[in-house]
C-alpha cells in the first residue's frame, strides 16, 4: 500500500522516535506566527477572495466560492409563492438539526414555546456529529473563566467580540453540567471526576471528552432529548428563503421537501438559524472534514434578508486531516491525538513544530513544510507530513490509544494501518467557518426576530478557533438563542407575510450588473464528474 518513498521515510521516523519523544519544541513568537500566517495560511492567499458588490456587507472581502452563492439567484419566485395559508404555524422555527438547533429547541420548549425544527437531512446530520476531541470549560480548581477568556481571545487574534467570548467562557461550566445531567457519558476517573486534557492554545487542561467521539455522544444525547420531548422535527426539508412580515421582522421560512421538491410555508414569531458550516463549499479546492450538508445555507438566507456578516473572509483549516489512504482523504484526525503526545514529523524524521500551537499556526506550518521547505511526504494522491501516533503509547503507556482515541484507531485499522505501531499521514483540511452572521449577546442578528446559533455565527472565535470551543459555543449560544427567541415570541404579533426582500435583493443585483447562473442556497455539494 505504501510507496517506496513513504516506506523509507517511515524508517527515518522510527529511527528518530526515541529522540523526538523527549523533545519539547519551542513555541513561536508572535512575530514569527504573524509572518508564517501571512505567507502560508489560505486566508491570506491572493486571488482567492473578492469584494461583495451588493448586500449589507457590500465592499467586504469574502472567498470567491462564498461570493458566488451570496450574489446568486434565489430558489423562489416571490410572485409564485402563496403565503396566505401556511403549512406550519409556530412560535419558534429552528432551521438546522445539529447541536445548536437541538439545544435551542430544548430551551425554547422549556420556556413553553411551540417549537419546530426543520432540517434538510436527518436530525443529527451535522458537524456536531463529526466533532471528536472534546469541549472546553474552566471548571477545575487551577483554572478560571478569566483564563479561558484569555486563551480564546488571544487564540482568535484578539478579533472576537469580547461580549460573546465572555458569555462563552462564563457559561461553559454550567453547559458541561447541563450536558452531564442530560446523560452525556464524559470520560471520568474512578472517583467520578471528569478527565480533562490540553488542546492547542490552551494554558490549562480543560478539554472534557467522551473518548474521541465527543460530538457524536453529545449529539446522541441532545437528539434523544428532543425526540423524548416530542418536539416536531421536519426532516429532509430545507429552508430555501426566509420570510419577513410587513414590519421587516423575521416571520418564518419557505421550505422545500428535498425528495419531492414540494414547497411548504412555515410561519413563526421568531426564527433561529442553526445551519452549521461550509466545508462542502471546498474553498480553494481543499478537502473537508465536514458532513455532507455543510454548504453555508444560513449565511445565504440571512444575507438576503439583510443580516450582516462578520469575518466571512476567515476559515479554519484543521491542521490534521487524513492525507492517506485516499478513501479517507480529508477526514478529521482529532487534535486530541497531539494533546496525548503525538508529534508532527517531516519526511526526514524531524519534529518541525510544537504539537500544541494553535490550529491556524499548525496548518500554516504544515503547508510551509510541504511547499517551500520541500519536506513533505509524497503519496500517490498528494502530500502530507507524519503524525507519529506510536509516541502516545510510549508517553502514556500501552493501551492509551485504544482507551482514549478508539474511533481513530478503528478508522485507520479498516485500511490495515495500526496507529499504535505506525505513524499516519496528515495535511490541513477545511474544518470550521470562523466567520458568519453578526449577532448581539442575546443571539439576535441585525434582522429583528432572527436569531443565530452555532457555526453560522461570526465573532465568537475571532479569526481562529481553539479546539473544544465549537462544541461549547453550540451549547452556550444554542441554549441562549432558544430562551431568548421563546421570550421574544411571547411579545410578538406577526404582521402580513412577505418576500419583498427577495425582490429587493434581485433588483440590487441587477443594478450592480451582476448576472449569475447559480441558484442558492446550494443545499448539497455536487460531485458528479463532468467531461
Amino acid at each position: 500500500m505504501y510507496t517506496n518513498e513513504m516506506l523509507e521515510s517511515m524508517k527515518k521516523v522510527e529511527a528518530a522516535r526515541a529522540v523526538n519523544v523527549t523533545l519539547d519544541p519551542r513555541r513561536m513568537t508572535a512575530e514569527e506566527k504573524d509572518t508564517l500566517l501571512r505567507t502560508y495560511h489560505p486566508d491570506y492567499k491572493d486571488g482567492e477572495f473578492t469584494n461583495l458588490e451588493v448586500g449589507p456587507n457590500k465592499g467586504d472581502k469574502v472567498p470567491l466560492e462564498l461570493a458566488a452563492i451570496l450574489q446568486a439567484n434565489p430558489r423562489v419566485n416571490p410572485a409564485e409563492i402563496d403565503l396566505s395559508a401556511p403549512d406550519y404555524d409556530v412560535d419558534v422555527l429552528i432551521i438546522g438539526g445539529g447541536g445548536a438547533g437541538a439545544s435551542a429547541a430544548i430551551e425554547a420548549d422549556n420556556s413553553g414555546a411551540k417549537v419546530m425544527i426543520v432540517t434538510k437531512l436527518r436530525m443529527g446530520d451535522a458537524n456536531t456529529m463529526m466533532a471528536e476531541g472534546g469541549i472546553q470549560a474552566a471548571d477545575k480548581p487551577n483554572d478560571s473563566p478569566a483564563q479561558h477568556f484569555l486563551d480564546a481571545f488571544g487564540g482568535g487574534h484578539f478579533a472576537a467580540k469580547k461580549e460573546l467570548v465572555y458569555k462563552l467562557v462564563t457559561e461553559a461550566p454550567e453547559a458541561i453540567q447541563w450536558l452531564n445531567n442530560l446523560g452525556v457519558e464524559f470520560d471520568k476517573d474512578a472517583e467520578g471526576n471528569m478527565v480533562t486534557t490540553h488542546g492547542g492554545g490552551t494554558s490549562r487542561k480543560r478539554m472534557h471528552a467522551a473518548k474521541d467521539y465527543s460530538g457524536a455522544e453529545i449529539m446522541r444525547t441532545l437528539r434523544d432529548e428532543v425526540l423524548n420531548r416530542q418536539i416536531p422535527v421536519v426532516d429532509f426539508t430545507a429552508a430555501i428563503e426566509l420570510i419577513k412580515d410587513e414590519n421587516g421582522k423575521a416571520a418564518g421560512a419557505v421550505l422545500m421537501n428535498m425528495e419531492t421538491k414540494e414547497i411548504l410555508i412555515a410561519k413563526a414569531k421568531t426564527v433561529i438559524i442553526a445551519t452549521g458550516g461550509a466545508g462542502r463549499m471546498h474553498y480553494q479546492g481543499f478537502p473537508t472534514s465536514n458532513h455532507y450538508g455543510a454548504t453555508a445555507d444560513g449565511l445565504v438566507l440571512g444575507y438576503r434578508a439583510g443580516a450582516k456578516l462578520l469575518y466571512a473572509d476567515t476559515l479554519q483549516y484543521h491542521p490534521t486531516g487524513a492525507a492517506f489512504p485516499e478513501q479517507i482523504f480529508g477526514a478529521l484526525v482529532t487534535e486530541k491525538v497531539r494533546s496525548l503526545g503525538a508529534m508532527l514529523i517531516n519526511v526526514n524524521g524531524e519534529a518541525f513544530m510544537n504539537p500544541l500551537e494553535t490550529r491556524d499556526v499548525s496548518a500554516a506550518s504544515i503547508i510551509r513544510e510541504c511547499s517551500d521547505r520541500g519536506n513533505g511526504v509524497h503519496t500517490p494522491e498528494g502530500v502530507g507530513v507524519w503524525l507519529d501516533t506510536p509516541m502516545i503509547e510510549i508517553k502514556g503507556g500501552e493501551g492509551t490509544i485504544e482507551k482514549r482515541i478508539p474511533a481513530m484507531m478503528r478508522m485507520f485499522a479498516k485500511y490495515d494501518i495500526d496507529i499504535r505501531k505506525e505513524p499516519i499521514l496528515v495535511y490541513p483540511t477545511l474544518h470550521y467557518q470562523n466567520g458568519g452572521i453578526d449577532i448581539t449577546p442575546d443571539c439576535q442578528s441585525g434582522v429583528e426576530n432572527l436569531y443565530v446559533a452555532g457555526e453560522a455565527v461570526g465573532g465568537i472565535h475571532g479569526r481562529n478557533r481553539l479546539m473544544g470551543n465549537s462544541l461549547l459555543d453550540i451549547i452556550v449560544f444554542g441554549r441562549n438563542a432558544g430562551r431568548n427567541a421563546a421570550a421574544k415570541a411571547k411579545e410578538t404579533t406577526v404582521g402580513a407575510l412577505t418576500l419583498s426582500h427577495v425582490d429587493a435583493f434581485k433588483k440590487e443585483m441587477e443594478e450592480a450588473g451582476i448576472h449569475s447562473d447559480i441558484v442558492s442556497p446550494k443545499l448539497l455539494p455536487d460531485y458528479r464528474r463532468t467531461k
